[in-house]
C-alpha cells in the first residue's frame, strides 16, 4: 500500500490494448496508402509506355546524295526517300531534324538529337545501278546512335530510324519493280545472262541495306550513356539527405528534438535562439558539410570505380552548387513546414524529381504532365548540367549553360522563401523555444 507523500508509477500501456483504438491506426493508415498510390501512379506512369507517348523525338536526317536525278525525274533518290520518311511518320512523333553533315556533327555534339539517319553521297548512283542491273549488293543507309543521352533514348531513334529506312526501302522496291521490264519468258536469255531479270528483281524487292554506328562515342566507364543521371542521383542525395540530417542534428544539439540511440535517449538543454538564426546555421553548416561530400563521391566514383570524367574540375564545382542548392532547398522547407518538411521536401526533390528529369527516359518519351514538371523540377537541370560535363565537352548548349542559371534560381529562391518564412514565424511570436522545468 502506498503511504502519504509517495506517488505510484504510471501504470505501463500494452500494445495489444492500444492497437484495437482505431485513432492510433487513422492518420499513418491514410498517409502511407496515399503514399504508395502517388508514388506508384508517379514513377510507373512514365516509364510503362515510351513508344505510346512519343512526341517530337529528336532524329537527325541528313541526305548527302550528290547524285543528279534519273531522267524523268525532278529529285535525286536521296530527297524522294528523306521526303517520304519524314511524310510517313506518324502524327508528331518525331522531330525530324533536316541537316547536312556539318549540322550533324554539331547537333550529335551538343547533344540535340539522340540519333541520325544519313542517306550517302553515292546513294542515286548505287540505287540507278540495281536498277539497271550494275550492281551485286544494296546500298547502305547509315543509322548512327548518341548514347551520351541514355542507352534508352538511343535505341528508340535508332529503332525509329532503323524502321524508317526499312519502310522507305520497301516503298522504293515497290516503285523500281513497277517499273522494269516485263520478265522475260521462262528459258529466254538477256544480254547479260538468263538470271539477270531476276537478281535484280531480288535485289530491288528490298533495295536498301540499313548499318548502325556510334555517331558521338563515350568512353566504356560510362555506363552506356547512364553514368550522368546516377552521378546527379548522387549529387541530389547528398543534398537531399544531408540536408535532413543537418537539419535533425542540429534542432538535437540546441535541444528541440531528443536524441535516441538504441536504448539510450538524451535530451539537451534548450538553446534560446529565434528561427532565422537557427536556419541560418543550418545553412552555413550545409554548405560547409556538402564540400566534404562532393569531394568524397568524387573520390569514390572517379578515382576509386574509375567513371569517365574528362573535365574533373567542371564536374565538382558543378556538383557542389547542385548538392548545395537542394541542401538549402531542404533547410528552407524544413523550416517553413516544420514536422512535415521532409515529406514535402522527399516530394519536390525526389518523388516529382526523378520521373520527370529525363535522364533515364527521354522527355519526348513521356506523357505531358512529366513534360511539365521537368521545366521547374531540379533533377533536369542537374542532369542535363552533369551529362554535358561528361559526354559533350562542357559546352553551354548542350545543358550546361541552362543548369547554372536553375542553380542559380534555385539558391536564391530557398534562401528568400526560407528566411521569409522564418522571419514572418519571429515576427509573429512563434519561437521554438520553451523554458524547460527545473529539476
Amino acid at each position: 500500500m502506498a503511504t502519504a507523500g509517495s506517488q505510484e508509477a504510471p501504470r505501463q500501456a500494452r500494445a495489444l490494448s492500444l492497437v484495437r483504438r482505431p485513432k492510433l491506426w487513422l492518420f499513418p493508415t491514410v498517409l502511407c496508402g496515399l503514399l504508395a498510390v502517388v508514388l506508384s501512379l508517379l514513377y510507373m506512369g512514365g516509364i510503362v509506355n515510351p513508344t505510346g507517348h512519343l512526341h517530337r523525338l529528336p532524329i537527325a536526317l541528313v541526305n548527302a546524295d550528290r547524285g543528279a536525278p534519273p531522267p524523268g525525274q525532278p529529285e535525286n533518290f536521296g530527297t524522294r526517300l528523306t521526303k517520304a520518311i519524314v511524310a510517313g511518320t506518324p502524327g508528331r512523333t518525331v522531330d525530324w531534324r533536316q541537316v547536312d553533315q556539318a549540322g550533324l556533327r554539331e547537333q550529335l555534339a551538343a547533344g540535340k538529337v539522340y540519333g541520325a539517319l544519313v542517306v550517302p553521297e553515292d546513294f542515286t548512283a548505287a540505287v540507278t545501278a540495281l536498277v539497271t542491273g550494275g550492281a551485286t549488293e544494296r546500298p547502305t543507309l547509315t543509322v548512327l546512335t548518341n548514347p551520351g543521352l541514355g542507352s534508352l533514348g538511343s535505341s528508340l531513334a535508332s529503332q525509329i530510324a532503323q524502321n524508317a529506312a526499312h519502310q522507305g526501302s520497301q516503298a522504293a522496291g515497290r516503285e523500281l519493280l513497277a517499273a522494269l521490264p516485263a520478265t522475260p519468258a521462262p528459258g529466254s536469255a538477256t544480254p547479260a545472262g538468263p538470271d539477270t531479270g531476276a537478281t535484280a528483281r531480288l535485289l530491288l524487292a528490298d533495295p536498301f541495306a540499313v548499318a548502325t554506328q556510334v555517331g558521338h562515342p563515350i568512353g566504356s566507364h560510362s555506363g552506356l550513356g547512364l553514368s550522368a543521371f546516377y552521378f546527379t542521383l548522387l549529387a541530389v542525395l547528398t543534398g537531399f539527405i544531408g540536408g535532413n540530417m543537418i537539419h535533425s542534428g542540429v534542432d538535437t544539439a540546441l535541444g528541440y528534438s531528443d536524441s535516441e540511440i538504441g536504448p539510450w535517449h538524451t535530451r539537451r538543454p534548450t538553446v534560446p535562439i529565434d528561427r532565422t538564426q537557427t536556419l541560418l546555421l543550418k545553412m552555413v553548416m550545409t554548405a560547409g558539410i556538402m564540400l566534404l561530400t562532393t569531394s568524397l563521391v568524387m573520390l569514390c566514383t572517379v578515382g576509386i570505380l574509375g567513371m569517365d570524367a574528362p573535365h574533373l574540375a567542371m564536374l565538382w564545382l558543378f556538383a557542389y552548387c547542385a548538392s548545395l542548392a537542394v541542401g538549402l532547398g531542404v533547410q528552407a522547407i524544413n523550416a517553413a513546414f516544420g514536422g512535415i518538411g521532409q515529406l514535402v521536401s522527399m516530394f519536390v526533390f525526389i518523388a516529382l524529381a526523378l520521373p520527370s528529369s529525363g535522364a533515364t527516359v527521354p522527355l519526348q518519351a513521356v506523357p505531358g504532365f512529366y513534360r511539365f514538371l521537368s521545366v521547374f523540377e531540379p533533377m533536369r537541370q542537374l542532369s542535363d548540367g552533369i551529362r554535358a560535363i561528361l559526354f559533350f565537352d562542357a559546352r553551354g548548349n548542350a545543358g550546361l549553360a541552362r543548369g547554372w542559371v536553375m542553380i542559380a534560381i534555385g539558391v536564391v529562391l530557398a534562401l528568400a522563401f526560407g528566411f521569409g518564412m522564418t522571419r514572418y514565424y519571429d515576427r509573429k511570436g512563434l519561437h521554438r523555444w520553451t523554458p524547460q522545468p527545473s529539476d
